[in-house]
């Protein structure tokens, strides 16, 4: 997969859908009534590294992250208890190789908030990663329609 097909994917199967890109990060978020600011992102594509997260390599040629925010209790079924907020050095605690390609896993500053990720997911890893992005996308919306809860 790379990132035009995964973009491709979330256009046809999440209606909207606003997406915003800029400086090597495409996101996406539930914003039906394209209110300026409203919208509740669900998901995001990151292609370059940045001072606050560059663990992932991302400078690597061809070389992406997909992000997505899960429940709470998906994230535990798939690593475990959340991890505490990043540190000084602004990452997460984990025994992960970030820059591991095409493996699911926590996200290396946000899985605190329940973000998962995977590096240039291949066809097996995507098909795995659908329904996380249909809860990704569930949660938005429920988000969108309560701002209040949480």
């Amino acid at each position: 997969m790379d990132e035009a097909a995964i973009t491709q994917y979330l256009a046809a199967n999440f209606a909207g859908l606003q997406v915003n890109a800029a400086e090597g990060v495409t996101s996406f978020a539930y914003n039906p009534d394209s209110v300026p600011a409203a919208g509740v992102y669900f998901a995001t594509l990151k292609s370059k590294d940045d001072p606050n997260d560059d663990v992932s390599e991302l400078d690597r040629p061809g070389v992406f992250r997909l992000n997505l925010g899960v429940t709470e209790a998906t994230y535990q079924r798939l690593f475990g208890p959340l991890p505490p907020r990043p540190g000084d050095d602004g990452l997460i605690e984990t025994t992960h190789d970030f820059a591991v390609l095409d493996r699911l896993m926590p996200h290396p500053v946000y899985a605190y908030l329940a973000w998962v990720c995977v590096l240039n997911p291949g066809e097996a890893t995507f098909e795995t990663v659908k329904p996380l992005l249909a809860e990704a996308y569930a949660l938005a919306q429920s988000r969108y329609a309560h701002p209040s809860r949480e």
